[in-house]
């Protein structure tokens, strides 16, 4: 007999049955959430404790195991992600999944390990970038099978035995390779390649602004971000919250302290003389260039300092943004009292919409729309000023850039970046002061 098309719908096909599965992963628990190893990358599992403590090693790192002869680094993986830990004495017995990653072995501690699951590698799915309590970074998908949610775990990437992540994850090494950074929130370890790598909380925070800020961690703000991690830490501790970012309005918050002074405003003109004087120049005439100008209060504020400080000099100031909005608007900027300090009233007419600079000192800024990325058709420039632009951009768009700017600004010229921005280059030799964070081509 002969079925219908719905009966046949409701036939199951030969590869339901028959459901492949090529990939297996021991799965555990971390505060009450389930996770999966590559059954490849494990060794085995016990139960262990009263590990032999290890001087100036990160707070993760329980101790060091005697495995049948071969002394291995124990790893709290709650402890290492900031995940809540149900208290116990030195001498109970953890849960340990022993990993082989290429010739190194060592131990994780989790709640509870639970079993072997044999899943479809076709069915992990990539995960959300705030998925539950673990940075992306270190997950390779999620996948939900017999009615729970696993989030598969990329230890490679961890505890950096691969190439793309010895330089972005800790890697544990024997306790005679650890090393501590005191002016770090958190050790440092070394990787095996003798490469030394940020502190764990350091990538975390770096990876989430990136992903809600668009603020790139990189040498540039590194010293300053850290810094700024130890504020927040303890400003969140004393809230009774966690640290780690999981929103953009907790990224906004992080990031408050960054900018430098007279951002989106004017410059007085006590805080444009102080930047005056940091710089000399012997050609009769200069050229500026300010990009990320944004609505071009730190262009004028550009025209101003030189007006005044180096008044015998003719300039020509190129500011780009690419913001359209900002840029189109920046060429008849209306000013508010606040925004004004007195000693640019000389420079100011009142216009029909109110008051603006006038047309000479206009005449010295040429605003166009421009992506710095792109190419940057710019003639030699005395000054460069990008104050907090370059922390927004990609690690190798700053890296681009920086170079760009020691081949653009003249022997002898000068480079402004932000208050908390610090360049090391041996092209550039720092000149600055608490507000102003300059450098002059060597």
């Amino acid at each position: 007999m002969s079925m219908t098309k719905t009966e046949q719908a409701k036939v199951p096909k030969e590869s339901d049955r028959m459901k492949k599965v090529d990939f297996k992963m021991i799965s555990f628990t971390l505060a009450g959430k389930d996770y999966g190893i590559d059954i490849l990358k494990v060794k085995e599992i016990r139960k262990a404790g009263n590990f032999t403590k290890v001087p100036n090693t990160p707070i993760y790192v329980r101790g060091v195991d005697n495995l049948r002869g071969d002394i291995i680094p124990i790893i709290d993986l709650r402890t290492m992600f900031n995940l809540p830990a149900e208290t116990k004495d030195s001498a109970s017995l953890e849960n340990i999944v022993i990993l082989r990653l290429d010739s190194l072995v060592l131990g994780i501690v989790v709640d509870t390990i639970e079993k072997v699951v044999g899943i479809s590698s076709d069915s992990i799915q990539p995960p959300h970038p705030i998925f539950g309590d673990i940075n992306i970074q270190y997950i390779n998908g999620v996948i939900e099978n017999e009615g729970r949610l696993y989030i598969i775990l990329d230890v490679d990437r961890i505890f950096g035995q691969s190439e793309a992540s010895t330089h972005t994850a800790p890697a544990a090494t024997a306790p005679e390779q650890t090393s501590v950074d005191a002016g770090a929130s958190e050790a440092v370890i070394e990787a095996p390649t003798g490469v030394q790598v940020l502190p764990l909380d350091l990538q975390f925070v770096g990876e989430t602004l990136a992903a809600f800020g668009q603020f790139q961690l990189s040498p540039l703000n590194r010293e300053w971000v850290g810094s700024r991690l130890a504020e927040w830490k303890k400003s969140r501790q004393d809230r009774g919250l966690d640290f780690q970012l999981t929103q953009k309005d907790e990224a906004d918050e992080f990031l408050a302290t960054f900018p430098s002074p007279f951002t989106g405003r004017l410059w007085s003109s006590e805080a444009a003389t102080s930047l005056a004087k940091l710089m000399s120049f012997e050609t009769a005439s200069l050229v500026v260039w300010n990009p990320g100008c944004g609505r071009g209060y730190e262009s004028y504020s550009l025209a101003l300092m030189i007006q005044t400080c180096f008044s015998e000099k003719n300039y020509k100031i190129w500011a780009s943004d690419n913001d359209l909005l900002s840029i189109s608007t920046a060429p008849s900027l209306i000013l508010e009292d606040e925004d004004l300090d007195l000693s640019w009233t000389e420079y100011t007419v009142q216009a029909k919409n109110g008051l603006q600079f006038n047309s000479e000192l206009k005449a010295k800024v040429l605003f166009e729309f421009h992506d710095v990325n792109h190419l940057n058709p710019m003639p030699e420039v005395h000054l460069a000023v990008m104050r907090d632009v370059i922390s927004y951009l990609k690690p190798s768009d700053q890296d681009k850039l920086i170079t760009e700017l020691s081949d653009k600004v003249r022997l002898g010229g000068y480079l402004v970046l932000g208050t908390n921005e610090k360049l090391s280059h041996p092209d550039w030799k720092a000149i600055g002061n608490a507000t102003w964070s300059v450098y002059q081509k060597i």
